[in-house]
């Protein structure tokens, strides 16, 4: 679980996925994002990635009219919209990327997701969450639940890897705004 515009939530997302079927042996493994444009534009073909930041001896191939990866080890991965949670309730997973789960228009699509989450492996079936964080019931839900683990960071904490441009225009915009308070008091630990 990660939270915060700019302090590199996607790379995370990316790098968790990434490290779950590289090294920890994942075999089938879904992507959702709340539209089919934010999966494919962000966390598969995104700066940030799961192309970006995989390797050359262990990137997958994309096959987009499929909507799925597949990793050198045989691993397949599959991409989804949360504007369809239909498309959830089949298939089955032994890890899920879930991104921006505050920004989901349908809330049933989590539901879908985690009756997929059903493969039985080495290693328990497991989803990471990355999203900018809202008062959402739902969300406030989760976070309660056993076995979350939270991480949180700031855009603040990651400045080094923010162009001069992003940090002159975007933060100056947002400073004195609730979303720079609410930045701002991460930061310093409120």
């Amino acid at each position: 679980w990660s939270s915060d515009l700019g302090w590199g939530k996607t790379r995370t997302g990316a790098e968790c996925l990434r490290m779950q079927v590289e090294v920890l042996g994942r075999k089938r493994v879904a992507l959702v994002a709340a539209t089919s444009a934010d999966a494919r534009d962000l966390l598969v073909e995104g700066d940030a990635g799961i192309l970006a930041v995989s390797p050359p001896w262990f990137k997958p191939k994309y096959t987009p009219s499929k909507r799925r990866l597949v990793w050198p080890n045989g691993a397949r991965g599959t991409v989804y919209s949360a504007d369809k949670p239909d498309r959830l309730r089949g298939p089955s997973h032994d890890f899920v990327w879930a991104d921006e789960l505050a920004s989901w228009r349908n809330p049933e699509a989590w539901d879908m997701l985690l009756l997929g989450l059903r493969l039985k492996g080495k290693r328990k079936a497991q989803v990471v969450v990355t999203t900018t964080p809202k008062p959402l019931q739902h969300i406030k839900s989760l976070l309660t639940k056993p076995g979350v683990q939270i991480t949180k960071g700031t855009t603040y904490e990651n400045l080094p890897n923010l162009t001069e441009r992003f940090k002159e225009e975007v933060l100056s915009a947002y400073e004195g705004t609730r979303l720079g308070r609410r930045s701002e008091e991460r930061r310093v630990g409120k």
